[in-house]
């Protein structure tokens, strides 16, 4: 039995079925699930799917909100880019598609957001086409059952490894594409693993290269460690009669589009930084200093909890506004700053350290 049938055969009896997003031939779920799991874990991304699709249940409903509508909906997920593609992209099916996905591939991969591998898994579940996907799964069950060496995000591996995952369904003409696409993405994340690869309960581990020559920890070949740069900033959590003061940060760039506290540069004094909005600090208290790691840096930020006098904003190239504590859950806020918020809000209730 060749590679494709026997990931089939694997897949209808041992494969994931019953996840929220499978059982539906619907491109608009598979879009938007495809679209979440991007380096994202699947226990991570079932509430957000369920809670998305309850406020957006379809494409028209998407494009007719506003980016403001959709944020919330978001945050925490991380990686906001999807988020900002993922509504830009409703709007242009809306608007271009009549309101209907692309029926192939090939189109769905000029949709805002939707690379080749994402839209071939869109189309074989959606439509039965034959298009291979390669995603990070996948590429790691490729390297390891061929043995292919190298960093597998450098174009000449990428190559080799697209030009296998078309061998395989070319020389499977009657594969069911929606078991063998669900199939690759269940054997890389369930056995086909970072570490520890259960290669005893593999269907294709007969003929998997890695295994036969032991080559499982060197495969796929990992990227070349480089030292992450560290980043500083300080943030200021404003506070005037019961809300906070946040910014919408700016697109593009990190955070893009999400709800955050005013940042000043670690020289400057948090007195000196709530004056230039326009306000007078009554006290300051510096608060517990933490790390978020970025895909390319670390940022260390050093927050001050500043009780203000005065809600007179100046005026500012950025939107603010002033959110009470109780609205705070309902607003798209990074996931650091989110956490702080709430540890505030709760700390202040019980401690009684606010005084408004």
């Amino acid at each position: 039995m060749d590679f494709a049938p026997r990931i089939v055969d694997w897949q209808r009896r041992h494969g994931r079925h019953d996840l929220p997003w499978q059982n539906t031939q619907d491109p608009y779920r598979i879009w938007l699930s495809e679209i979440m799991l991007q380096q994202t874990q699947v226990a991570t991304v079932i509430p957000y799917y369920d809670r998305f699709l309850e406020r957006f249940p379809d494409v028209a409903a998407l494009a007719a909100a506003s980016q403001e509508d959709v944020m919330p909906y978001w945050a925490g997920l991380g990686y906001y880019a999807r988020a900002r593609n993922l509504h830009r992209c409703a709007q242009e099916i809306a608007r271009d598609w009549n309101g209907r996905f692309p029926p192939a591939a090939e189109a769905i991969a000029t949709l805002p957001g939707i690379g080749r591998s994402t839209a071939a898994a869109i189309a074989a579940f959606a439509y039965g086409e034959r298009s291979p996907i390669l995603d990070g799964n996948v590429k790691r069950v490729f390297t390891r059952h061929f043995g292919i060496a190298g960093d597998p995000a450098k174009r000449e591996v990428e190559q080799r490894l697209w030009a296998l995952a078309d061998a395989q369904v070319e020389a499977a003409p009657d594969l069911d594409m929606a078991a063998y696409t669900q199939g690759l993405m269940d054997l890389g994340a369930t056995l086909c693993t970072r570490g520890k690869p259960a290669c005893g309960k593999c269907p294709v581990a007969d003929s998997c290269v890695a295994r036969r020559e032991g080559r499982q920890a060197e495969l796929p070949t990992p990227k070349a460690r480089k030292a992450i740069p560290e980043r500083e900033t300080c943030m200021l959590v404003l506070r005037h009669q019961g809300a906070f003061l946040l910014q919408q940060r700016p697109e593009p760039g990190i955070w893009g589009g999400l709800w955050s506290l005013p940042e000043f540069d670690t020289a400057q004094d948090p007195d000196s930084a709530s004056r230039a909005l326009g306000l007078e600090p009554e006290e300051r208290y510096e608060l517990a200093a933490f790390a978020h790691t970025f895909t390319h840096y670390r940022l260390h930020i050093r927050p001050w909890l500043v009780p203000v006098r005065a809600a007179a904003l100046r005026e500012s190239s950025q939107p603010e506004r002033w959110v009470p504590a109780g609205e705070l859950a309902s607003v798209a806020l990074p996931a650091p700053v989110k956490k702080l918020l709430q540890g505030l809000v709760e700390a202040g209730m019980q401690g009684g350290l606010f005084r408004d």
